[in-house]
């Protein structure tokens, strides 16, 4: 009988999943799973030793040291024969954030909806969201609402903020593809492409009349965009897992 293979830990979802020559065309993708993004991130990014990235990671030193060199003969093969890298995948369990500050517990209430809030609107860049406004609801009404400071939190760390905030959907504007998959990841309905108040767009949601675009996508290409996060695939942590 095959041994059953141990989640990798991770901290959270990729930002950029998806890299691309500017160069050239690249006709082939190299696939790098999201816990061989994780070693590059720990040992080279954060300096950690293999040691330490196999505690964080709870999985062997030796798998770590597998895991590492194919993640960077990955990046490799992309690099000198300019293929696009495309991180998605992998054997992962994610590490969740804890409760915001002074948080309010959804208690009886049927649903609690997180919009991207900023002095009333709706906030359009969702990986630079610094408050979320809650709306606690039940029997169809909005009974309670309070604000949440991210402190810092940000791209695939706020899908793990707005989980421990209790928040089963989340209104907003502009979200890159990873940040959509990473909210998937925790069973956050999400309802991108909205502007303008805040408070009117839940009043919406609760009423079965909020527009929205169930294909958007970040709307400052700059920023997310032309880095690649846009994934186009949503597979990532695909093999669910019991435990490590």
């Amino acid at each position: 009988m095959a041994r059953p293979v141990r989640c990798r830990r991770i901290s959270a979802q990729p930002v950029y999943r998806s890299f691309i020559p500017e160069d050239t065309v690249a006709d082939e993708t190299v696939r790098m799973s999201v816990d061989e993004f994780e070693t590059i991130r720990l040992i080279d990014y954060e300096g950690l030793d293999q040691k330490a990235c196999a505690e964080q990671m709870g999985i062997a030193r030796t798998t770590v040291t597998a895991i590492y060199e194919s993640a960077r003969h990955k990046a490799a093969e992309a690099f000198i024969e300019g293929k696009r890298l495309l991180i998605t995948g992998g054997r992962c369990e994610y590490v969740h954030a804890d409760a915001p500050k002074g948080l309010i517990s959804k208690g009886s209430a049927d649903m609690r909806i997180a919009v991207a809030y900023d002095s009333g609107e709706i906030f359009q860049h969702f990986g630079r969201t610094e408050k979320f406004k809650l709306y606690d609801v039940e029997d169809g009404v909005i009974k309670n609402t309070q604000i949440v400071d991210t402190n810092g939190s940000g791209h695939g760390a706020l899908a793990g903020f707005l989980k421990a905030a209790e928040a089963d959907a989340l209104i907003c504007g502009g979200i890159g593809r990873g940040a959509q998959e990473a909210l998937a990841e925790e069973g956050i309905s999400l309802y991108g492409g909205v502007q303008g108040s805040a408070d009117k767009a839940a009043e919406a949601f609760v009423s079965g009349n909020l527009s929205y675009d169930p294909q958007v996508q970040c709307d400052h290409h700059g920023h997310e965009h032309h880095h690649g996060e846009d994934c186009g695939h949503h597979n990532c942590g695909e093999h669910k897992c019991s435990g490590n």
